[in-house]
């Protein structure tokens, strides 16, 4: 599998979990530690690391360390990427469809 298709599956993947994506959304409004990420959830904290670790990989986030706290930062970039596939796939399937409606225009004038 191509390197670029194994890195927008680890993005999909990542985004896919109602957790991650609301961790996302909350480092869309800027860092946060991972006490302030982990409030809202309700989850013990080595359950919810877990998710943190998920999108770290997925290089969605990016930590740093500072004493006994870690930060979280949204990485965009990597978004983009799965913005930039998504687009290629709505022009393919608007092509399609549009093929489609012509073919059925044509059956429909017949």
């Amino acid at each position: 599998m191509p390197k670029q298709q194994v890195k927008i599956d680890n993005i999909f993947h990542a985004l896919g979990d109602s957790t991650r994506l609301a961790v996302v959304e909350r480092l869309s409004r800027g860092p946060a530690a991972v006490s302030d990420l982990a409030k809202p959830f309700g989850m013990a904290l080595p359950s919810f690391t877990q998710h943190l670790g998920v999108l770290e990989k997925s290089g969605l986030v990016r930590s740093a360390k500072s004493g006994r706290v870690r930060t979280y930062f949204l990485v965009p970039e990597n978004l983009r990427s799965a913005q930039s596939w998504l687009k290629t796939q709505r022009k393919m399937w608007e092509k399609r469809l549009d093929q489609l409606d012509s073919y059925l225009q044509t059956l429909k004038e017949k």
